[in-house]
């Protein structure tokens, strides 16, 4: 019997059959090596680290980021102080060139490992772009120095108690629970300093649905902008643990199809291919289920505004999550290559965007099931000097 017959896969219904070994194979397939940075922060978390600055990085590690690309370095060379720079081998240049959403990665970063900080009674002095701040690009230049600084007084955040358990979440969410408005403006509570916004009814949820899905067809049938996602995808659990970074497709059902040719990377960006034709299909059911949306705008679009931009997001994301409601980012009309101009142009004005705004992060809403950690480098790895 061939593998293929063994191995026989639905991929509309998620359904993979095993026979013979194979389900003991599926049992071994999680890449959970990916994930020990979560568990290693945990131990810091406990007070195993006698510099704050680890147990503080070692959180901020963990903070959301776009395609998971984890762009943050740090230097420790100065005792009690942090030097944050930007990995420039880690730009998205096709859907995010001019890294402003690197950027807001960036941000969350920092608003971790503030928090963190504060769980072991550090206040943090931040000076951000102490060198200048780079256009249109970020370079080799410090993105912030941060000093750790010991104060009795601090004040705990109690968004803290959610880092680990926000994870965005891109399963099909529970079409019979709605989200409140009530709820979403509690949620507003946790932004500082970007203007907050929701919906949650259900014609400007489903005007909201379509825009989105325009957005995401754009991106995935140019060729360029899809490549760049395809490139990333770290499929199985092999590829996931030696590169815990970028898009990760885990599980038996991804490693299968892939060990039997069945997800080739180059089919992935043929729009005439049935494996394009499926993976649209999938991809398609996050926009269906989406319940409510939120989004995060900025008087401008500096790079400290979008350094403020991230620092909300993850509250944000940490607020909702503190509510058990599900969170997915959707960048795609968002993103600011020529292709995708005229769907920025419509997102700004279904969401009432001011001239004067810069329409920073936009993100899907809905109840939905558990989902692991991403995977992490190990706190080592992001560590220039210590």
């Amino acid at each position: 019997m061939t593998s293929r017959r063994k191995f026989m896969t639905i991929l509309g219904g998620g359904v993979i059959f095993a026979a013979g070994g194979i389900g003991a194979w599926a049992a071994t397939r999680d890449p959970a090596a990916g994930r020990e940075p979560w568990q290693a922060a945990k131990a810091l978390q406990a007070g195993t680290s006698s510099d704050p600055r680890i147990s503080a990085l070692s959180h901020a590690i963990l903070a959301p980021n776009p395609h998971n690309r984890q762009p943050w370095v740090a230097e420790l060379s100065t005792p009690g102080e942090i030097t944050l720079y930007f990995d420039t081998a880690r730009r998205l240049p096709e859907t995010d060139p001019y890294d402003r959403q690197l950027t807001i990665g960036l941000g969350c970063f920092i608003e971790v490992l503030a928090m963190a900080a504060a769980e072991t009674g550090h206040r943090t002095e931040l000076m951000l772009f102490p060198d200048g701040e780079p256009q249109p690009v970020l370079d080799d230049r410090p993105v912030a120095r941060i000093r750790l600084v010991a104060d009795s007084d601090v004040q705990r955040d109690p968004l803290f108690a959610q880092v680990f358990a926000r994870h965005t979440n891109r399963e099909a969410y529970d079409i019979a629970l709605p989200v409140s408005a009530q709820t979403l403006d509690g949620i507003a509570g946790a932004v500082r300093t970007a203007r907050i916004g929701h919906a949650t009814g259900g014609r400007d949820v489903a005007a909201l649905r379509a825009l989105s899905w325009e957005a995401m067809e754009i991106e995935l049938r140019t060729r360029r902008t899809m490549k760049e996602s395809v490139d990333l995808m770290r499929i199985g659990k092999a590829e996931i643990e030696a590169n815990p970074d970028g898009i990760s497709l885990g599980g038996p059902l991804m490693e299968g199809l892939s060990l039997l040719g069945m997800m080739n990377r180059e089919e992935m960006l043929d729009p005439g291919s049935t494996m394009f034709s499926r993976s649209l299909a999938a991809q398609k059911v996050q926009f269906d289920t989406a319940m409510a949306f939120l989004w995060l705008t900025t008087p401008g679009n500096t790079r400290a505004d979008q350094i403020a931009a991230g620092r909300d997001h993850v509250r944000m994301h940490l607020a909702v999550t503190g509510v058990g409601l599900a969170l997915q980012p959707f960048s795609q009309a968002l993103q600011e290559y020529d292709e995708m101009t005229g769907k920025y142009g419509d997102m700004r004005t279904a969401l009432g965007i001011g001239e004067n705004e810069t329409l920073q992060m936009f993100v899907r809403l809905g109840y939905g099931p558990d989902t692991k950690p991403a995977p992490r480098w190990p706190l080592e790895t992001r560590i220039r000097s210590a």
